[in-house]
């Protein structure tokens, strides 16, 4: 049963008031709040045809507490409302997750106009010579922009496609995250993740619902769907992901070496075709990711790439009327994937930077649907004007296999120190069996504002 736009306001103003006014001392009842902050925004989507494609207003608190001398916390909630309800789940209820959500994770409440959710909540503390982050939290691996190659330890919400930064994106995980010091410059960082979530994709009928062949699977013309079925992994200890990542400073070069035994945060969709029709099923398989990173700055150049190998990655077949039992229409492969970046800060104010993102299967063949080899080109632009009051940014993004690709661009406004307004654009070309050209029909243009107080 949906819950109607006005009881859906009196909640979330509920929710307001609790989270500034009761949360803090229902909490931590016998400690202060040593910090406390939080940011209001809305924000209006118009499609090509002037409709909206969301009016969106996001509240997020934080608070920021000193326990201890030695332990600290942070709560850092999240609520969105948005009536046009072309981006959230058609149908959901009170108290309903995303199949993709672990228990303990996703929203507390979520409807299809809005959401309440814990965003992160961990707590740092220094013990046996290391440091420690326990709860609910965001660990980022890797450098690129608008792509990622290491930086999948979060899972992602697809919800808006890529069109969200990644800080917005990533979905927390409930995780332990230990660094320990190793000499002056190097570190090593160990990750063990119960949290068994993985992405979150955007609802059928949803503006962004996937279509692209490379994700979804062609079934043969004709051919009755006979049902589907989900496996998922079910045990936070067995099925848990871990993840080590060692950090140096060497000769003006920071590196990284990176390692996570994971669960890959996509499902797997096989399909066995009988005679009367194909089954889908969908499985999760697990993946062992390697790499490294390495950046150092040339004068007002800087240098960066990223390279990352997975031991198995799934891709789909093309519709076969004989499909064999054993390749259930996925193909497996290792790939290799990497990115090389070079940024130039030659002007005052003003940032530029280049990227090429490659990928590469090392087993292919004619029936795979995606391309052995992957190209994509980026290329972004920030820069402020009048003492830092205006800010651009544009990135875009050139697939050269699918030809196809997608430009973002936002120009902000400084009103005060705490209050910016901006207006921006998403746009996306090619043929609708790329990656981008998917949402070709797509395009918006946006305009938000933002009060941090």
């Amino acid at each position: 049963m949906k819950t109607s736009p006005l009881v859906m306001r009196i909640q979330l103003g509920l929710f307001l008031s609790f989270s500034v006014l009761v949360l803090p001392s229902f909490i931590f009842p016998s400690v202060a709040i040593a910090d406390y902050s939080a940011s209001l925004e809305q924000e209006l989507a118009l499609d090509s045809s002037d409709h909206k494609q969301k009016f969106e207003t996001l509240f997020t608190p934080e608070w920021n507490i000193e326990l201890s001398d030695n332990i600290s916390m942070t709560f850092i909630g999240h609520a969105r409302w948005d009536n046009t309800k072309k981006l959230s789940n058609p149908a959901s209820s009170h108290y309903s997750a995303p199949d993709s959500y672990a228990t303990g994770n996703g929203p507390l409440y979520s409807s299809d106009s809005s959401e309440v959710s814990i965003r992160e909540w961990y707590i740092d503390t220094e013990s046996l010579g290391a440091y420690w982050r326990i709860g609910k939290q965001q660990v980022v691996w890797g450098q690129a922009d608008g792509l990622k190659v290491l930086d999948v330890v979060n899972p992602q919400n697809y919800r808006e496609f890529i069109l969200d930064d990644f800080e917005d994106s990533r979905i927390p995980l409930w995780m332990v995250n230990t660094e320990i010091p190793i000499g002056e410059n190097s570190n090593l960082q160990i990750l063990w993740i119960p949290d068994l979530t993985y992405h979150a994709f955007a609802e059928s009928g949803t503006e962004y619902e996937v279509s692209s062949p490379l994700f979804r699977p062609a079934l043969p013309q004709g051919v009755p769907l006979l049902g589907f079925h989900e496996d998922k992994p079910s045990s936070p200890i067995k099925d848990s992901d871990f993840g080590v990542q060692y950090t140096t400073f060497y000769q003006g070069w920071d590196l990284t070496l990176n390692y996570l035994y994971h669960y890959q945060d996509t499902p797997v969709l096989y399909q066995q075709i009988g005679a009367n029709g194909v089954s889908l099923s969908s499985e999760y398989e697990r993946n062992h990711l390697a790499g490294f990173t390495a950046s150092n700055a040339f004068g007002s150049f800087t240098l960066r790439t990223e390279v990352g190998y997975s031991s198995d990655t799934y891709h789909l077949n093309r519709s076969q009327p004989n499909q064999t039992p054993t390749n259930k229409g996925i193909h497996q492969s290792s790939e290799v994937s990497s990115v090389i970046g070079l940024d130039w800060q030659g002007l005052k104010d003003t940032m530029m930077s280049i990227q090429w993102f490659q990928s590469h299967l090392t087993k292919h063949n004619t029936d795979v649907v995606r391309p052995q080899n992957n190209h994509i080109l980026s290329l972004l632009l920030k820069r402020s004007f009048i003492n830092e009051t205006w800010e651009l940014e544009i990135l875009a993004l050139h697939g050269f296999d699918q030809q196809d690709g997608s430009i973002q661009s936002k120009l902000r406004y400084m009103l005060e120190s705490d209050l910016s307004l901006w207006v921006g654009s998403d746009a996306f070309y090619g043929r609708k069996e790329g990656l981008f050209g998917q949402f070709n029909n797509k395009d918006r243009v946006l305009f938000g504002v933002e009060w941090s107080f």
